[in-house]
């Protein structure tokens, strides 16, 4: 078959999977192919046993895989036969040297990006699809740029705005598409090229453009929003636990106002993922080197929150189970840092779970994704730690149910029998207030949710 553009994708992550599959799925026109230097990454991508969650992905890649979708590990001869090139590797914060735990560790980037000026031998256009900093497409530049055989390079910004556990339908149906570009003849037709590839299935008026600096940017803002949302209602949560007032009341009260909506105001144990505190701590990082020390502490103050949010929560189990937690068994409902992902990766469980060792406790955990993950995450732990797959068997025998993820299965549990297996007194503490607090006191558990009154026996 001869198809119209043929397309890579270099990294086969959480983004650059769904994302290629998306344009796959929609556009049988194009050959994509996704490459990544592990190679049990990409044998996972062509079993039946993806190596992520997300609903309706199965579906995406069955249909498309091995049809006008391929995955392979052969990263060089990727860059030579395809003209479009998304970079969608990793990019952590940093661990070492100047920026250590703020900035934005660009080393596999540039890896890539060397790779790409190697063996490339005809013009490509090479998409940032990764979060980076502002003015990181400026230095791809002139890496790409520096080629002895003349190719020619064009670089766009195309941030990802998915949520993990709706990404499928993020991509099919989203708000906006962003394309930031240079601002001249070439990028402009560059731009206008990747712009037919969303066209095939987003309207015209959800793609936006920009130049290529306002795009890299309003990925690290919209994702700092979003969390400084989470961060402000979980602060007011607090003050709701010592005044009686009821967050879920309060967060309904101020969503009704239009200037504010209702989205992202569920308070909780707090924000996790590989986005949230990892793009504000770049944010953070660009406002200390640009000399903005005032706008660097206003936004490094809703991580800080964050980590309030999870001690306060180890801190009210410890002070409700009469100031000590030795030797008790507690089960975790949850281990992934939201529903519908087996996706752990900066997890409020991870946390709690270290800090309910420290304090000695017999820390049992379920969760129907991410079980094989938090046995990487607590690999290290000290203590005593056991990985269930059976809710009713996991909680059996223990002194305190603690909510860490919204799966829907939880709330539908029989909490009756629950409590019947459970050591008295019963602990129920909702880390994401996704129970009914009086049916489970009236069944005789003692309730800790998020900012709301506790109900108990004693």
């Amino acid at each position: 078959m001869t198809f119209e553009k043929h397309i890579l994708c270099i990294g086969a992550g959480y983004v650059g999977g769904p994302t290629m599959a998306m344009i796959a799925h929609q556009c049988p026109q194009y050959r994509v192919t996704i490459v990544d230097i592990n190679p049990d990454r990409i044998a996972q991508w062509n079993s039946d046993v993806l190596p992520i969650y997300e609903p309706g992905l199965d579906e995406l890649v069955k249909a498309t895989r091995n049809r006008n979708l391929f995955f392979s590990t052969n990263i060089e001869q990727g860059i030579r036969e395809n003209e479009i090139i998304f970079v969608s590797v990793n990019t952590p914060t940093k661990t070492f040297g100047t920026g250590a735990g703020m900035a934005a560790d660009l080393q596999y980037w540039e890896k890539t990006a060397r790779q790409i000026l190697e063996h490339s031998t005809s013009p490509k256009i090479v998409v940032e699809k990764s979060t980076l900093p502002v003015r990181t497409a400026q230095a791809m530049e002139r890496i790409l740029n520096t080629s002895q055989n003349h190719v020619r390079f064009d670089v766009l910004s195309n941030p990802e705005f998915l949520a993990e556990g709706t990404a499928i339908n993020d991509l099919k149906n989203p708000d906006r598409v962003l394309i930031g570009s240079r601002e001249t003849e070439e990028g402009l037709k560059a731009r206008n090229t990747l712009a037919e590839i969303y066209a095939n299935w987003v309207p015209r008026e959800k793609i936006l453009t920009t130049n290529i600096w306002s795009s890299e940017l309003s990925k690290l803002v919209s994702n700092a929003f979003l969390a400084q949302r989470v961060s402000s209602i979980n602060a007011i949560s607090a003050l709701c636990e010592k005044t009686e007032a009821d967050i879920s009341e309060v967060a309904r009260a101020i969503g009704t106002d239009s200037r504010i909506g209702s989205r992202f105001l569920n308070a909780s144990i707090g924000f996790g993922g590989s986005c949230f505190k990892k793009d504000i701590l770049n944010l953070v990082y660009l406002c200390r080197y640009y000399g903005l020390e005032d706008v660097a502490d206003y936004w490094e103050g809703v991580i800080k929150i964050n980590g309030y949010q999870q001690e306060r929560f180890v801190r009210n189990m410890l002070t409700a189970m009469f100031n000590t937690l030795s030797g008790k068994r507690i089960c975790l409902f949850g281990f992934a840092f939201k529903a519908n992902t087996g996706d752990t990766r900066e997890s409020p469980a991870i946390y709690v779970a270290r800090r309910l060792l420290e304090e000695q406790a017999e820390v049992v955990i379920t969760d129907p994704k991410a079980l094989d993950n938090a046995r990487i995450d607590l690999a290290d732990a000290r203590g005593t730690v056991h990985f269930v797959d059976d809710p009713y068997e996991a909680a059996r025998g223990c002194h305190a149910i603690a909510i860490m993820t919204e799966w829907a299965l939880y709330g539908e549990l029989d909490y009756a029998r629950l409590y019947r297996q459970a050591e008295k007194p019963a602990f129920i503490f909702d880390g994401r207030n996704i129970l009914d607090p009086r049916r489970c006191f009236e069944l005789g558990f003692n309730v800790f949710s998020i900012g709301k009154r506790p109900l108990t026996h004693f």
